[in-house]
């Protein structure tokens, strides 16, 4: 379903926040969503491709790159290895780049904008930690809802078989 969030927010309003940011769709899958598994780094993915490794089945990775947009923090190729692994996409407060070899990948991606520019390798950044951005605070294992109309998030899976 293309427009899923316009349908989950009629059957379960009280249960949703919306992510307040500007992202524009870059994946293939422009409608997805998951389980949250959170990233906290800042111009450096070292952690991103160590967190797309493990089993993303019904997951989405949520990076907060601090909305920096110096540096990407996805590309091309760490999106091959999200899809390799069964990810359901990756949201992002920042940059990613190879935007053109992403919109042929069929995941799910959100970020800020593009930037070339790779990020440095120094091993930084936090796994599985509470972030806040957009206006909201966001905990692994709460449950990102994201297509054209926007992201949301719930602290709880949503039972979509109610869904017209």
């Amino acid at each position: 379903m293309n427009d899923l969030l316009p349908e989950l927010c009629d059957q379960f309003e009280d249960n949703l926040i919306l992510l307040n940011l500007p992202l524009s769709n870059y994946g293939q899958k422009v409608s997805f969503y998951g389980e949250v598994v959170t990233l906290r780094c800042y111009h450096d993915n070292s952690l991103v491709r160590e967190a797309l490794s493990q089993d993303g089945t019904g997951k989405v990775l949520v990076i907060d790159g601090n909305g920096s947009l110096e540096k990407s923090l996805l590309g091309d190729q760490l999106a091959l290895f999200a899809e390799q692994n069964h990810w359901q996409g990756v949201i992002i407060n920042g940059a990613i780049r190879d935007a053109y070899a992403l919109s042929n990948i069929p995941i799910g991606v959100k970020a800020l904008t593009t930037n070339p520019f790779k990020t440095e390798k120094r091993g930084g950044g936090e796994m599985q930690v509470s972030l806040n951005f957009g206006g909201v605070s966001i905990h692994p294992g709460d449950f990102i809802y994201s297509d054209w109309n926007g992201v949301v998030i719930s602290t709880e899976a949503l039972d979509l078989s109610v869904l017209v």
